[in-house]
């Protein structure tokens, strides 16, 4: 594995961050019984103060994390709320919010639209094709409406690479695994 040209070797997912590379899982890493900022801002939390006076700058905070949020397409009503009371949209939105934030130069996304209502999944895609424009955006989905408008369709059995293209030249290969899968996801 190389980064900008210079081979990398991890040794944990902090290295990964640091190197740029942030994942967002389908099962949310984010804390229920703490607020947005609080979650948005979780182990890189800015401060006010000096030496002992030194404590969380809620304002700044809370300023940054519904910008950000305001960003990829989510206007929250209160950045003290908990995390545990929003929806699935709303949560998913915090955790690529704060990976963008933070400067993920590739943003790995582990099935973000899966507990998305139709509504609030194409916000979020409109979010991450703006959001692939600076940036990778890999994302990994079972939903046809989640990869459709990809640049780039790596269509995978058994763990590895079937099929490569867009979703126009996968669905032209005559008795193609993708084809045969989209045809199974428009009949249902």
């Amino acid at each position: 594995l190389a980064i900008d040209g210079e081979p990398v070797r991890f040794t944990s997912p902090r290295d990964a961050l640091n190197a740029g590379i942030a994942t967002v899982y389908q099962d949310l890493s984010v804390m229920p019984l703490m607020s947005i900022s609080r979650n948005f801002f979780l182990g890189n939390e800015p401060t006010i103060g000096w030496g002992p006076f030194k404590r969380f700058d809620s304002a700044k905070a809370d300023a940054i994390a519904r910008e950000e949020m305001h960003n990829i397409g989510i206007d929250v009503r209160d950045t003290e709320q908990l995390v545990g009371t929003l929806s699935g949209g709303e949560r998913q939105t915090l955790a690529i919010a704060r990976a963008e934030y933070f400067g993920a130069r590739v943003l790995i996304l582990d099935e973000p639209t899966s507990a998305l209502d139709p509504d609030t999944e194409q916000r979020l895609l409109a979010a991450l094709r703006e959001a692939a424009r600076d940036r990778i955006v890999l994302l990994v989905s079972h939903r046809l409406s989640s990869v459709r408008e990809a640049d780039q369709i790596l269509f995978l059995r058994d763990g590895r690479i079937a099929e490569r293209g867009t979703h126009a030249e996968l669905v032209a290969i005559p008795g193609g695994a993708y084809r045969r899968f989209v045809e199974l996801q428009t009949a249902g």
